[in-house]
């Protein structure tokens, strides 16, 4: 029988005795469905796979594999666990019954056949399964446009935090370009880093990806900085340099509060390690918590070294040799020295 061109629901039907399969064939027919006839559990299994019945009229006694079995391994599976089974069998015990239903079969039918009731049964089922299936089908849809929702809300709050980071950066007297070159660039340096055998089982390329999104967020603090401290052109004294020094926390503190999907968590993580730790020192000398070594976040490592090379060249408008110049010194002191020399040796592919 060609089952592919049956517009009419496909109910298979499982039984070793013969006679048994013509009569609920000849039932089913009737009911303008499309009858899907098997031996054995074992064969029920294969059609299964190559009919997707909408429904099976299962016989529990047979040889091999009986009805219990097939419903456990239809059930079990999650291609087929949904479609309704309903038991057909001789025995009318409530033990029988209860053991098909407790298996996940949805209805019982004893014999002989009453094709009324046969028929009955079967189309409760076949309407329940129809409403389940439109019923996960618009939860699908649901979900769809809700995740799609959830993504637009999620970047639109990116959009808010790189905007306060283009404010913050124009209140410490960067130019437009700032933000771009500090992506870019912790790019190109995180990259060479992955190259290296002293990284390369740190930094993938999704890490790749993800600091270049938050290293912009580093001075997002600064927007709650008082702005003649930012463009003061004198020496800040000890209690002005503490509160611009508070602008690690600000900005950590703003970021660890934004609630996000679980699609944005690396992200957030990363831009509060940045954000927090981005002015701590190699040998320990900096803020905000005198973190040293290995015990600053890598990101806030990658961060420290580019934001430090693009303030020479932007702010101070030094050359790129002149500012690793400058840099050369604070190697083993502000820097990563392992991290310096990579970016030592990929500078002329830096912005």
């Amino acid at each position: 029988m060609d089952y592919a061109d049956k517009g009419a629901a496909k109910i298979l039907i499982v039984d070793d005795l013969e006679v048994n399969r013509s009569i609920l064939e000849e039932i089913i027919r009737d009911m303008g469905c499309c009858p899907v006839s098997a031996g054995s559990g074992e064969e029920a299994l294969q059609l299964v796979k190559k009919v997707s019945p909408q429904l099976i009229l299962s016989d529990i006694s047979m040889p091999g594999m009986d009805g219990y079995e097939l419903c456990k391994l239809i059930k079990k599976n999650k291609k087929t666990k949904n479609i309704p089974i309903i038991f057909i069998s001789a025995y009318d015990n409530p033990k029988d019954i209860m053991e098909g239903l407790s298996l996940g079969g949805e209805d019982y039918i004893t014999k002989p056949f009453y094709p009324e009731v046969v028929q009955a049964r079967v189309s409760v089922h076949l309407r329940l399964y129809q409403a389940n299936r439109e019923l996960e089908e618009m939860n699908r849809k649901l979900h769809a446009s809700l995740s799609e929702q959830l993504k637009q809300i999620e970047q639109e709050k990116k959009d808010v935090l790189y905007a306060l980071a283009g404010i913050a950066a124009r209140n410490s007297c960067y130019r437009g370009e700032h933000i771009e070159r500090l992506k870019e660039n912790c790019r190109i340096l995180a990259q060479g880093m992955q190259l290296s055998p002293l990284f390369e089982d740190k930094i993938s390329d999704a890490y790749i990806d993800t600091i270049e999104l938050a290293a912009p967020l580093c001075d997002i603090g600064n927007i709650g900085i008082p702005l003649e401290l930012l463009r003061k052109q004198e020496a800040l004294d000890a209690g002005e340099m503490a509160i611009v020094q508070t602008h690690t926390t600000i900005g950590a503190k703003l970021l660890g509060d934004l609630h996000v999907g679980s699609d944005y968590n690396d992200f957030v993580h990363v831009a509060v390690d940045i954000a927090h730790y981005h002015h701590e020192n190699w040998d320990g000398s900096g803020y905000p918590e005198g973190l040293r070594k290995e015990e600053i976040p890598l990101a806030a490592q990658i961060v420290s070294i580019v934001q430090v090379y693009c303030a020479l060249t932007d702010k101070k408008n030094y050359s790129r040799e002149e500012a690793f110049q400058i840099m050369e010194g604070e190697a083993e002191i502000k820097f990563n020295p392992d991290i310096y020399k990579i970016c030592r040796k990929i500078a002329r592919q830096l912005r």
